[in-house]
């Protein structure tokens, strides 16, 4: 039991290590919003409310340092157990040998040490691998439930890629005991979602305002803007066909940056005007589904497509538009966290130069893990190992379940496949560790 402990604390701090070498832990543009939620009282409209909650019970207004370290330990608890589920016996070289390769050739603890729940994405399908596949007890199958609901509901993208996996462990098992098992966290993440949003914004539904990120992607790929050049004469209530000539444009820019939703008549800014384009947004996308699905399918899987191809670390490591994460650190926590935060590498730009080095062995890692994974899978299957086979058909179906969700209804971005993409080098890496027959 020590070994384990020991095992599992120090694959944990392997898994977290960049924020040891940027001196603080690594945060994004996003992880203000997820901070002030609860230091500030401002429920974030536009993303999930639970990993906001969740980490202050960790930084307490007073340190961040806690939310990196008890993300590795998740990590590398889950891993152990994931260990378990393939062999007779965990054995701690081998949980460190593992920890230690996804340390220093995949994106996993880029990911892991930052404020974000793109910590989390790649941990919600191992959590569900283990309830269907992995040898529990009824605690830990508890605690792997909760743990798996929490990371499923920190992102509406971690939702479509989870209830793949209920299917694929369905056709898998053929069993209703696994099925249930691995359906009860995205069950609950819905539940905790639609009632989180039900107190902060009077609508009980998993995600309000997803109407907003849909349309941008929709006028984007042209779908909806087609809808609206067709329509504005005959809906003149639609506040965006004014602005048909700024149209279409890139989501991003549509969402965050000067455009159409963001600007009143004359120019001026308008505050939150995503969130008071909603409404329309509801209507539009209703009608461009109803009157172009084959464009918008088509769309989304050429978007889906070209999310599988975008995982390189990088994008969420410069300091651009951190200001907003030290205003809200200068204003909620002690003097001395914001001495602590100004001091790190990101902070003082000089993150990505030092990062540079670490990144070069991903990509091939990912290649390697991914011509190796259909030996493997016929490895297991000569073998009649089930767990094994589960856990590379886990980790494939996830990562495409999540270029589905981000590629399809935001906009495909690096940081939205580098954050996953490290769970099926880790499925490989314990494959190749002996098989235990089933």
């Amino acid at each position: 039991m020590a070994r384990a402990f020991l095992a599992i604390l120090g694959g944990g701090l392997l898994l977290v290590w960049p924020a040891a070498l940027n001196l603080y832990p690594l945060v994004f543009v996003d992880s203000f919003t997820y901070i002030r939620q609860t230091t500030m009282g401002v429920p974030p409209w536009d993303k999930s409310l639970t990993y906001g909650a969740a980490i202050h019970a960790l930084h307490l207004a007073w340190s961040l340092w806690p939310v990196p370290v008890a993300q590795g330990l998740l990590a590398s608890w889950l891993l152990w157990l994931t260990q378990r589920a393939l062999r007779e016996a965990p054995t701690a070289g081998a949980h460190l040998l593992v920890c230690a390769g996804l340390a220093a050739l995949t994106s996993a603890p880029w990911f892991l040490a930052t404020v974000m729940p793109d910590a989390l994405t790649a941990l919600g399908p191992l959590c569900l691998f283990l309830l269907g596949f992995g040898r529990l007890s009824r605690v830990e199958a508890l605690a792997v439930g909760v743990f798996g609901a929490l990371a499923i509901s920190g992102h509406m993208a971690h939702l479509p890629a989870a209830l793949a996996l209920v299917a694929l462990t369905a056709l898998l098992t053929r069993r209703l005991a696994p099925v249930l098992r691995v359906a009860a966290p995205p069950l609950l993440a819905l539940l905790v979602l639609a009632s989180a949003n039900a107190a902060a914004f009077g609508r009980f539904t998993p995600s309000p305002h997803g109407a907003i990120f849909l349309l941008a992607r929709l006028q984007d790929d042209g779908p909806a803007l087609r809808l609206m050049q067709a329509r504005c004469p005959e809906e003149p209530g639609w506040r965006l066909c004014a602005f048909l000539d700024r149209l279409p444009m890139d989501a991003e820019d549509f969402l965050w940056g000067i455009s159409p939703i963001n600007s009143e008549a004359d120019g001026s800014l308008r505050k939150l005007g995503g969130l008071r384009a909603v409404p329309e947004a509801r209507e539009i996308v209703a009608e461009t589904l109803a009157a172009y699905p084959r464009e918008v399918a088509l769309a989304m899987t050429g978007n889906a497509l070209r999310q599988l191809t975008l995982f390189r670390v990088g994008d969420t490591l410069v300091p651009t538009s951190l200001f907003s994460t030290r205003e809200v650190i200068e204003h909620g926590f002690p003097a001395e966290e914001l001495a602590r935060f100004d001091a790190g590498l990101q902070a003082r730009g000089l993150l990505p130069a030092a990062a540079a080095p670490f990144l070069l062995p991903h990509l091939p890692v990912v290649l390697a893990a991914l011509l190796l994974a259909p030996w493997l899978l016929w490895r297991a299957a000569k073998a009649r190992n089930l767990p094994c086979a589960a856990l590379i058909l886990f980790a494939l179906v996830a990562i495409g379940g999540n270029a589905a969700a981000t590629g399809a209804l935001s906009k495909p971005l690096n940081r939205y496949e580098a954050r996953i993409i490290w769970l099926l080098p880790a499925a490989v890496g314990l494959a190749f560790l002996p098989l235990r027959r089933r």
